[in-house]
C-alpha cells in the first residue's frame, strides 16, 4: 500500500535524523557590526527534530538571528539526561526541552534553569492515542485494562493521558498499563499486538493514520487545552553572564514565532530542512500553536498537573524559572 510505504519511510527517516549531530545554520563568523555589545555571538542550541522548533529553522533561514548579531547553530538531540548534562557543562548554550523534564530537574535542584522562550502549546490533533481497527478499541472507555505505549514514563505522554482518562472517569494508575516504546517503533508494535494502543505525536501520528490507525483519544482538550509542551532553557549562570545575548536570541526567535503562528506555509517549508519530513506529510499534519510571549500562569498549569499526578512531591512555582529573564516585546 502506497501510504504504508510512506509511513515506513517517514518513520525510518526521522529515526535516523534524531541521531544526527551538529546540524545548523549560518556562517562561522557572526555579523556583529550593529550588535557589538553582545557578550557572546556564537550560540549552540540543542533541540529535538519536532514540529515545535520550526521557528528556529525559520529564524536561521531568514536571517533573523543574524540581524541580531548572532550565529546560531543547532544539534539534533534525542532528549533525556544527556542533553541536560550538555547544557550544564556548557556544550549547549540553550536547550529545547519539554517542560515536564525541565520542571522536574529544577524542582529537584538538579539544575538551576531559566526559560527564555516558550516553544509551543499543543493544539487538537498534535497528540493522540491510536489503535488498529481490528482491536475494536474506539473510545477512551475501551482502554480500561489495556497496554498503552508511551515514549517515556512520567512525561508529556503519560501526564496528558492521565488527565484525559481521569476526566473520562478512569483511574490512570489502576485502569491502564503504560509501556515504554520509542515513537518510530510504536505503530508497528501496535499492529503486531505487542501493544493495545499507543500515544503518538506529529509527524508519527499522520504517518500511522495514513497506514490505517484509528484515533481513540485526542489527548489535547479540556484539562489539557492549549497545554504548554516545551520551551528553550538556559542555565541561570549563563543568563547572568549573557543577558544581552539572551535578549537578542529572544528577539530573533520571536520574529520567527510570529511568522510561524500566522503563516503555516512557512512552517511546512522549514520542517524538511531539519526533521526530514517530506512535503506531503508536512502539508497533512497538525502543527502546534507558537506562543509569541511567555506566560507564567500558563506554565503554572504544567506544575499543577504534575503535582496532581505525583510527578512532583510538593508545589512548584513556575515563576522561579522566569526570574531575571528579559521581557522582550515584538
Amino acid at each position: 500500500m502506497r501510504f504504508a510505504s510512506l509511513a515506513r519511510l517517514l518513520i525510518t527517516t526521522i529515526a535516523v535524523t534524531a541521531l544526527t549531530a551538529a546540524c545548523g545554520g549560518g556562517s562561522d563568523n557572526a555579523q556583529t557590526s550593529s550588535n557589538s555589545g553582545l557578550e557572546k555571538t556564537d550560540l549552540n542550541l540543542g533541540m529535538l527534530p519536532l514540529p515545535e522548533v520550526a521557528p528556529v529553522q525559520i529564524a536561521i533561514s531568514k536571517g533573523y538571528f543574524k540581524e541580531e548579531g548572532l550565529n546560531v547553530k543547532y544539534t539534533l538531540i534525542q532528549g533525556g539526561g544527556q542533553a541536560l548534562n550538555s547544557l550544564q557543562s556548557g556544550g549547549f548554550d540553550i536547550l529545547h526541552s519539554n517542560h515536564i523534564s525541565a520542571f522536574t530537574a529544577a524542582a529537584n535542584k538538579v539544575a538551576d534553569l531559566r526559560i527564555v522562550a516558550e516553544a509551543d502549546t499543543a493544539a487538537p490533533g498534535n497528540f493522540a492515542i491510536v489503535a488498529t481497527p481490528q482491536s475494536k478499541i474506539t473510545k477512551p472507555e475501551d482502554l480500561k485494562g489495556k497496554k498503552i505505549g508511551v515514549n517515556t514514563q512520567k512525561n508529556v505522554a503519560t501526564l496528558t493521558i492521565s488527565a484525559q482518562l481521569k476526566a473520562k472517569g478512569l483511574d490512570p494508575l489502576r485502569d491502564v498499563t503504560f509501556v515504554e516504546m520509542q515513537f518510530p517503533n510504536m505503530w508497528q508494535a501496535i499492529k503486531s499486538g505487542q501493544l493495545d494502543a499507543g500515544f503518538l505525536p506529529e509527524p508519527f501520528l499522520t504517518a500511522a493514520s495514513t497506514d490505517g490507525a484509528v484515533t481513540v483519544l485526542d489527548v489535547i482538550g479540556g484539562p489539557t487545552d492549549n497545554f504548554p509542551v516545551a520551551g528553550y532553557y538556559v542555565m541561570s549562570d549563563f543568563l547572568k553572564k549573557n543577558p544581552k545575548t539572551v535578549a537578542a536570541f529572544q528577539r530573533g526567535l520571536l520574529k520567527a514565532q510570529k511568522l510561524a503562528a500566522t503563516d503555516r506555509k512557512e512552517v511546512e517549508k522549514a520542517l524538511p530542512a531539519y526533521a526530514k519530513i517530506d512535503a506531503k506529510t508536512a502539508s497533512l499534519m497538525e502543527v502546534p500553536n507558537f506562543p509569541i510571549s511567555m506566560n507564567d500562569q500558563r506554565l503554572q498549569r504544567v506544575a499543577d498537573l504534575m503535582l496532581e499526578f505525583g510527578y512532583l512531591k510538593s508545589p512548584f512555582d513556575a515563576k522561579t524559572l522566569t526570574q531575571g529573564v528579559p521581557e522582550v516585546q515584538g
